[in-house]
């Protein structure tokens, strides 16, 4: 017997829960600090701190930046508002679907 298994799996075939939610989260890119908070308590794993290249305007001068900021996967949010709750930055806002 084979110690410590991997489940495989095709994320493919895997159903998208997150179509019945009536609200959603919604992340301000320019207060997110990227602390991973949300990511640790979201009880559906659906964050994740992922890079985000922002295009900035200095001097009248255009230069780009990375940051580092919270995006959620809304086939599998269920819009429970954790995230928001627990953001220490506020930079997470519950927001109705429309």
């Amino acid at each position: 017997m084979e110690k410590n298994p991997v489940i495989k799996y095709d994320s493919k075939k895997i159903p998208k829960t997150g179509d019945w939610r009536y609200m959603s989260p919604k992340v301000d890119e320019e207060k997110c600090t990227a602390c991973g908070t949300c990511v640790k308590f979201c009880p559906e794993a659906t964050i994740e701190l992922t890079t985000y290249n922002r295009q900035l305007t200095t001097n009248k001068k255009a230069e780009s930046e990375n940051k580092k900021i919270a995006k959620v996967d809304y086939d599998f949010c269920k819009g429970c508002g954790v995230c928001a709750a627990v953001c220490p930055a506020r930079a997470i806002i519950m927001e109705k679907i429309k």
